[in-house]
């Protein structure tokens, strides 16, 4: 006898209608783009948002985009329920020095990636697999001693996870991580 389908009420990234309940309590992961004013006390007030009203931040990233225009743009990944995401987008298109808020989880395709750094403390084989593993994920010898290596990878979160928690049993001491940064794909 086959197993019945598991399918889910909800949405994905290639549904053409929001068919989720804003009222559910499915957390879900969201990945925010949100362009500001480059200007003191721009990210106090945006992290601020956040921690008054006891949101959590998974990813925050901040880089200046146009010198001449005076913008940054912040990258946060969050978690929460249909309605939360919905009141922090809402919340964030409030503050005065905010331009634009986009949610990428739900406007299309995007691509997502972080850079991280794993100092790994090995000899012998346990050094010689490092390597190896290393090798499968592309990551990159940027230091090496004696006794260490760090490693350079780029990747999705979900890779940049896997590759930590395969280094753990091989001498991993010290990472890390940058945050997500995140585009839509397409024009």
């Amino acid at each position: 006898m086959a197993a019945a389908l598991n399918i889910q009420k909800g949405t994905s990234k290639l549904s053409a209608y929001d068919l989720r309940d804003p009222n559910a309590d499915i957390e879900e992961r969201h990945t925010l783009a949100v362009i500001v004013d480059n200007e003191p006390g721009v990210l106090a007030r945006v992290i601020g948002l956040f921690s008054g009203r006891g949101y959590n931040i998974d990813s925050l990233t901040v880089a200046e985009v146009d010198h001449t225009g005076h913008t940054s743009r912040i990258t946060i990944v969050t978690t929460g329920t249909p309605a939360v995401i919905e009141q922090i987008k809402a919340q964030l298109g409030r503050i005065v020095p905010v331009h634009e808020v986009h949610d990428l989880t739900v406007e299309g395709p995007s691509v997502e990636r972080e850079l991280a750094l794993f100092k790994v403390k090995s000899s012998g084989e346990k050094r010689v697999e490092a390597l190896r593993l290393a090798d499968i994920f592309r990551a990159n010898v940027v230091d090496s001693t004696l006794e260490s290596f760090v490693f350079e990878i780029t990747g999705t979160p979900q890779k940049v996870d896997a590759f930590g928690e395969l280094m753990r049993p091989l001498g991993l001491i010290e990472m890390a991580r940058t945050g997500v940064a995140a585009l839509s794909r397409g024009t």
